[in-house]
């Protein structure tokens, strides 16, 4: 212990770990056959796109959002595996818990990502480098998965650490060391700077993250606010961004799907509505929760969007009600154009209220029916029992949301 407090200690630790092909990798942890093979991971039986793939398909030229036909012609012995979403959800949150064991200042950055704050973990642990190669060893032995690690004095510079030494990847870049490492990086390589960012920044001369320093601060502040400032610093390895530990209540909760191609049949655009509608209505039962405002929204060709937003007469987490909005939206705004999209989001989930409204009598027979229901779809499955129109509905599973977390509302796919 005193060898280890005589090391220098970092005014601030951040360790990123990203897991290596996280969807492939479970499925070739899961059926050894496909070890060393290349595997493209796609949304259920019937996705045409590829979510993920192994490094063995990446030496192929494949990559996330190729074509699943465009993908086999780049390699012929392609496996395609149907995704598992339950599957993922639960190494990821035996992964995270684990990490809660070197600390507890940890910000879940997806399913497949988090950042740790380790600073205050020195004295006990031993150096950023060391903590870092502790990670590395839990992931493992947890998961039998590998991970790449990437070790700064802050965020985004750990991110790009992580992510130079695929897979299996361990770098340490020490915050004194930051700005240096990154002065001839492209300022698109760093996250948080896409497209958008990238040529607004270009068109005043900013490509690398040394040219950021020549723009003044007060440009990026008056475009983008606070996120302007935060995106100057990031350049000069300062990102002031803290590990944000609690995970604020989400402020809508929605469901959406990918429909078949040029879809005009009436029939089926219900059911996918019928469908998200009861998946919204369940997530609000679920944790007690209900909803007076909607957004209804289909998406077609011909026109980039129909859409509408609905207020019901009281809050409500009945799927039978919120289908009605969307046969609404589908009487009155939709002409025969087809669609490829649907979505129904929850825009003001609030917990469910406990005294009855004085004016608005609530439908006691439908709240049995659906307590009913929840209880014996949660022990035989999702939908076991259901709509009568939603037996011919998609096979393809469900989807892991970008602000997924282990616990709490946003524990869903």
């Amino acid at each position: 212990m005193q060898n280890r407090n005589k090391q220098k200690l970092w005014p601030r630790a951040i360790i990123l770990v990203d897991m290596n092909a996280f969807f492939a990798s479970i499925e070739q942890l899961d059926f050894p056959e496909l070890r060393d093979k290349p595997v493209a991971v796609t949304n259920g039986s019937e996705g045409t796109c590829i979510i993920t793939c192994s490094y063995e398909a990446r030496a192929y030229g494949i990559t996330t959002g190729t074509r699943l036909k465009d993908a086999q012609k780049l390699c012929p012995n392609l496996i395609r595996r149907p995704s598992r979403p339950q599957r993922y959800v639960e190494i990821s949150s035996k992964i995270m818990t684990a990490l809660y064991d070197i600390t507890p200042d940890i910000e879940i950055f997806s399913v497949d990502e988090a950042f740790l704050d380790v600073t205050h973990c020195q004295r006990l642990l031993g150096t950023p480098e060391q903590i870092g190669q502790l990670v590395k060893n839990k992931v493992q032995t947890t998961s039998n998965l590998l991970c790449s690690v990437g070790v700064s004095g802050d965020k985004t510079t750990a991110k790009f650490a992580a992510k130079l030494q695929k897979p299996d990847g361990f770098i340490v870049i020490p915050p004194w060391e930051a700005k240096t490492k990154l002065q001839n990086i492209p300022v698109t390589d760093l996250c948080g700077i896409a497209q958008g960012i990238g040529t607004f920044l270009a068109q005043r001369g900013v490509h690398t993250c040394g040219d950021m320093e020549k723009l003044p601060i007060g440009v990026l502040a008056q475009r983008f606010g606070n996120l302007g400032r935060r995106l100057w610093f990031m350049c000069q390895g300062l990102d002031p961004d803290p590990i944000h530990t609690n995970v604020a209540s989400p402020k809508s909760i929605g469901h959406g799907k990918i429909m078949p191609p040029n879809t005009r049949d009436k029939k089926t655009i219900l059911m996918y509505l019928q469908h998200m509608s009861e998946k919204v209505a369940l997530r609000l039962r679920r944790h007690e929760m209900e909803a007076q405002s909607f957004f209804i929204g289909l998406r077609s060709y011909q026109r980039n969007r129909i859409t509408a937003k609905y207020r019901t007469i009281i809050p409500t987490n009945s799927g039978k009600t919120i289908f009605q909005l969307g046969l609404q939206l589908l009487t009155k705004k939709w002409h025969g154009e087809s669609i490829y999209q649907v979505q129904i989001t929850a825009l003001d989930p609030t917990p469910t209220a406990k005294q009855l409204d004085l004016f608005n009598e609530p439908d006691i027979k439908q709240e049995s029916i659906n307590h009913t229901i929840d209880k014996i779809n949660n022990q035989y499955g999702a939908f076991t029992i259901a709509p009568a129109t939603l037996l011919k509905r998609t096979k393809s599973p469900n989807v892991i949301a970008p602000s997924w977390q282990p616990k709490g509302i946003r524990q869903t796919v």
